[in-house]
């Protein structure tokens, strides 16, 4: 049964599947291009998901058949031409801070997010929509997604993070072909590159995704949150750092009753059952 779960705005909508709470950008007239309203709804709704015990998985998408397109570029335009809107008004030091503001409210609150965060990408997820769906730690795609930075196409640098995920992902001189010639990459090209881990070849995508999202649910959510620290740790640290952090986290989760409740399962060959305790 699904239970909606607070945004403070209809331009992201959220709810909880089961234990995969749902956060859908909701903007289909404009592919889903970023709001103000989605920032904020993006900060209510992850403060809100990070005390509910029964959410173990966060799944983002979009309406209407597209992920994200980025920055809303028609409105972009229109602000040019009349020198009217929410930012015209500001200086660079304060467009400066309030984009700063906005990127860690969404990449980096999703990158440092303590549950697994999973980008589901309907269809195209261009420019900084594309950097949040890397900001998430896993993607999948509809056999029809498309994958663009876009930045270059409209004279922009990039934000949003994508930057420093697309270099981990694929590595520097590929980030940066990417980066500089903005080529559509298709789900099967992305996948092959490593910047979607599974094309779901579904009639109905989004079920599909719920079904892979739930496969990591199910898992024990204590260990899967010092996984994701220790994977996150591990490409800002050096390797006795790392080891010195795996071994907190190792005997921290091996003295969890989800531990014990897996070994019994292995002896008695059953699938164990997980209660995050």
């Amino acid at each position: 049964m699904s239970t909606t779960l607070e945004t403070g705005t209809n331009d992201l909508l959220g709810r909880l599947e089961d234990r995969v709470a749902v956060l859908t950008f909701n903007r289909p007239d404009r592919r889903n291009a970023l709001s103000g309203e989605m920032y904020d709804g993006f900060n209510t709704a992850l403060q809100e998901i990070e005390g509910n015990d029964d959410v173990r998985v966060v799944m983002v998408t979009g309406a209407g058949g597209a992920f994200c397109a980025g920055g809303d570029v028609k409105a972009m335009n229109q602000s040019h031409v009349s020198g009217e809107g929410p930012r015209a008004t500001m200086g660079d030091d304060e467009r400066i801070a309030d984009l700063q503001r906005r990127q860690r409210e969404v990449s980096l609150a999703l990158h440092n997010f303590p549950k697994p965060v999973v980008a589901a990408l309907p269809g195209a997820a261009a420019g900084a929509g594309l950097s949040i769906a890397l900001a998430a730690d896993l993607r999948v795609a509809a056999p029809n997604a498309l994958l663009v930075t876009a930045f270059a196409n409209v004279g922009a640098s990039g934000d949003f993070g994508g930057s420093w995920f697309m270099n981990r992902l694929v590595g520097e001189a590929k980030a940066k072909e990417l980066y500089f010639r903005s080529p559509r990459l298709t789900a099967t090209q992305a996948q092959e590159l490593g910047l979607v881990n599974a094309v779901l070849d579904d009639d109905d995508f989004e079920t599909a995704a719920l079904h892979w999202c739930e496969d990591i649910a199910n898992q024990a959510p204590l260990a899967i949150t010092r996984m994701k620290e220790n994977l996150n740790r591990a490409t800002t640290v050096d390797l006795a750092t790392a080891l010195d952090a795996e071994a907190e986290n190792m005997i921290f989760t091996m003295a969890t009753a989800d531990h014990r409740e897996a070994a019994a399962a292995f002896v008695e060959k059953r699938s164990p059952i997980f209660k995050g305790e």
